[in-house]
């Protein structure tokens, strides 16, 4: 099983046999690579899969890892999870092989992530991701153990503090911006229902009826590597109809008779992240509101439901959750006098009774 030049083409060639799923020995070709190095590459990596065997490649496991995952994940997860791997992964680990890849190696590895000033959310997002792949090697290629487990985790599942702006600071914020028609109108849709941004950046014309006073989620928007790509959104559940209050709807109506003719598949907000991420510095230096970031606002709206008393499965559906331990999880906080205001509340009660005995 030697490679050799191919006649017809000059490049290099490869004639191997191997064994398929039914244990029948099969005799076969592969084409058209560039050297005869990749070929031999190529082949060692083809037949330790078939005989599952880790002394493959990094990049060649990845690419058996992302092959079986496809057909079981949603496909804006699959684009997620290529990214981070192509990003995050492969620039370190693509070129070692899966059995020589150690848990020093892995902690250095960390370490350097660590030192590029990630959040701590999204280290622990990169670590869980390059801990599945060993997972994957663990059930079904019987590696001994997986290194990252060895190695411990980085990051951490939540932020250390959700921001979040109160009603009033919000409205601060928004005053600040008012100069900017659409900007503006993207922050009051963003605080006042909570949707993601990726959604708000999908939205047509379509999505909205302004008659029933609601808004149709059933998309989302995302930018990788330089494309625009619109999927289903996150999850089944984010698939929603979210009511809006009249008074965004009129905001919303004032701003369609400023747009000349808008058609049913435009969208609904000529903004993009980057955009709205510029106006949230300008706005908040202007009306000198802490920073947060543009999903804040989603926390922020949760938060404001919470504090009115709404229920998490009214909070959940809302918010498009996929279940309602999510929300609880997420959104267990409530305001920054809430504990405060709970105790007044409750020194007020114990008064009141007071009172009654004396009456």
């Amino acid at each position: 099983m030697k490679a050799e030049k191919d006649p017809k083409t000059g490049k290099w060639l490869i004639q191997y046999r191997y064994k398929d799923w039914t244990g029948k020995l099969r005799k076969s070709t592969k084409r058209g690579f560039a050297t005869k190095r990749e070929a031999e590459d190529w082949l060692h990596g083809f037949l330790a899969q078939q005989q599952r065997r880790l002394d493959m490649k990094f990049s060649d496991f990845v690419r058996i890892y992302l092959e079986d995952m496809g057909h079981r994940l949603r496909e804006h997860t699959m684009i997620n999870k290529r990214y981070l791997i192509e990003d995050k992964l492969l620039p370190y680990f693509g070129e070692r092989q899966m059995d020589q890849i150690s848990v020093a190696d892995i902690r250095t590895w960390q370490n350097t992530l660590i030192r590029k000033g990630f959040s701590q959310t999204y280290l622990k997002t990169i670590n869980n991701q390059l801990s599945a792949i060993f997972n994957y090697a663990v059930r079904y290629y019987e590696m001994p153990f997986n290194p990252c487990r060895k190695a411990g985790s980085m990051g951490k599942a939540k932020a250390d503090e959700m921001l979040i702006w109160t009603k009033e600071e919000f409205q601060e914020f928004a005053d600040s911006i008012m100069d900017k028609r659409v900007p503006w109108l993207a922050f009051q849709i963003l605080f006042w229902t909570g949707i993601r941004i990726g959604e708000l950046l999908a939205l047509t014309w379509a999505d909205v009826d302004l008659e029933a006073k609601v808004l149709h989620i059933t998309k989302s928007y995302q930018r990788l590597k330089g494309k625009d790509i619109v999927t289903a959104p996150k999850t089944p559940k984010s698939v929603r109809t979210v009511n809006l209050p009249a008074f965004l709807v009129e905001d919303i109506l004032d701003y369609r008779d400023s747009v000349y003719d808008p058609c049913p598949d435009t969208p609904l907000l000529p903004v993009t992240k980057t955009m709205l991420e510029k106006e949230m510095i300008r706005g908040c230096k202007l009306s000198g509101v802490k920073k947060i970031r543009i999903h804040d606002c989603r926390h922020s709206h949760a938060s404001m439901l919470i504090e009115l008393g709404f229920s998490a499965k009214e909070i959940a559906e809302r918010l498009g959750h996929e279940n309602i331990e999510t929300t609880l999880n997420t959104y267990s906080h409530l305001y920054p006098d809430r504990q405060e205001r709970l105790a007044d509340r409750l020194e007020e009660y114990y008064r009141e009774s007071e009172a009654d005995d004396d009456a």
